[in-house]
């Protein structure tokens, strides 16, 4: 067994039609040539989701490795290469389950030097401990296998992909921009409304619509201050803040007059949305319980998305306490937290994320800016026994597709914390599972 363990995860290469770019193509086969490169006594491990099977819709079982490699045929011949130098391990996530399903991958695979191991989960030994490595879809409810194994075994997360994911790769060319591709990216599935609701506003919406419906929502808040006034007013509770808003109006003239038009318009907005807020709350509300019974959205204490896996570490621990590491993908989200003197680590992946940020003034859709986190794990056994830990990062810059107007209306994204760590794992004999998690602090990606 090598000395040395890298992990990557959630790369989902594959789908149809737009799905099949990967914007991270040239910085993958420069790690994988690294890694072949090296004298290292390493393995590399991709920690499911290598590819994106359930995003085929046109082609059936096997037949889309063949697609796969007609189309990337640079990364297998790369994989063949590294895999010369050091084994590379593959084990199926949800969005390349039928790997598990078809024994033919093993054999497909292993012509490229790829073992596939056809297991919900495996371990390695590195120095005196073991290593727990799972993809984390079995603690999905909407993407858990409910029998491992069988091919017409999905779950609701493989009709979702198969209906929305892939129709939106086929259309995403369509569009003024080509964004609905990255629908993939969006992260939990209960932000896709948010997200479509952005895109249609500041990429599709026409543009003389946009500019013109801007100052409305920009002046909302305003608004909502002029209907207080106006109603203390129209009351005769207090009139003099009214008066102070006509006079200062007035010293503008025209616009003065123009500005008090684009007010009394929002009012009548924001009255036509407090008649109808009533029933439409009472509708989303029960919308929101249906797909929760679904599985297709989040309940109120199921937010945190790391709080599961951190529990099912905790079993894992109990169950085989000299286990120092328990790494999963699935979320997305790189993340190292700490339980009981060992880690519970989040590959995180290699597509875009997208991170939400919120206008400024009015009320405009959020803006979901895009940054690239191209996430690796290193674990090597120390001379004392112990696991030493590095989480770092590829270098790729953000794509920078924001436009001017988004730009200008939200707040620049603070940087985000470095996620490279560098620890030493040597749990003591304890099982105490019952200790607190403590995250480590600017190490979890949001």
């Amino acid at each position: 067994m090598a000395d040395t363990c890298y992990l990557i995860s959630d790369l989902h290469i594959g789908g149809d039609e737009q799905l099949t770019q990967v914007d991270f193509l040239d910085e993958l086969l420069g790690f994988l040539r690294e890694l072949e490169a090296s004298d290292e006594d390493a393995e590399l491990i991709i920690n499911g989701d290598a590819f994106g099977l359930w995003e085929f819709t046109e082609i059936e079982g096997p037949a889309k490795f063949d697609a796969l490699l007609d189309r990337y045929p640079e990364l297998f011949e790369q994989l063949r290469a590294t895999g010369e130098e050091v084994p590379i391990t593959l084990i199926p996530g949800n969005h390349d389950y039928e790997l598990a399903a078809h024994d033919e991958y093993v054999d497909r695979l292993a012509a490229y030097n790829v073992t596939l191991e056809q297991e919900v989960a495996i371990s390695r030994e590195i120095g005196d401990h073991t290593i727990h490595i799972e993809h984390g879809m079995q603690e999905d409810p909407s993407n858990r296998i409910p029998d491992f194994g069988n091919p017409y075994a999905n779950p609701p997360g493989y009709f979702v992909n198969r209906h929305i994911t892939s129709r939106a790769g086929r259309l995403s060319g369509r569009g003024k921009y080509n964004w609905l591709k990255d629908i993939q990216a969006v992260t939990p599935m209960t932000r896709i409304p948010d997200w479509l609701l952005s895109n249609y506003f500041y990429r599709e919406m026409s543009g003389w619509l946009r500019y013109a419906s801007v100052p409305f929502f920009l002046l909302f808040n305003l608004s909502v201050l002029y209907l207080g006034v106006y109603a203390l007013d129209a009351v005769g509770i207090w009139s003099r803040p009214m008066t102070i808003v006509e006079e200062i109006l007035d010293v503008f003239g025209p616009v003065g007059t123009l500005i008090d038009v684009v007010l009394v318009a929002n009012v009548v907005f924001i009255v036509l949305l407090l008649l109808i807020s009533i029933p439409l709350y009472v509708l989303a509300r029960d919308v929101r319980k249906t797909l929760r019974r679904f599985g297709l959205a989040q309940s109120d204490d199921d937010r945190d998305p790391t709080a599961k896996y951190n529990d099912q570490a905790r079993d894992v621990f109990a169950e085989t306490p000299d286990t120092a590491v328990f790494l999963y993908g699935h979320t997305h989200r790189a993340s190292v937290t700490e339980i009981d003197d060992r880690l519970v680590i989040n590959t995180g992946t290699w597509l875009k994320r997208l991170r939400r940020v919120d206008p400024i003034l009015g009320i405009l859709p959020p803006v979901f800016y895009a940054s690239y986190r191209l996430n690796y794990v290193r674990l090597t056994g120390a001379d004392d026994g112990s696991v030493v830990v590095d989480c770092d990062v590829v270098d790729k810059p953000d794509p920078g597709e924001e436009t001017l107007l988004q730009r200008l209306l939200t707040p620049t994204p603070k940087p985000r914390e470095e996620f490279p760590v560098h620890e030493r794992v040597d749990p003591s004999d304890s099982t105490d599972t019952e200790s607190s998690a403590r995250s480590a602090n600017g190490r979890q990606e949001q």
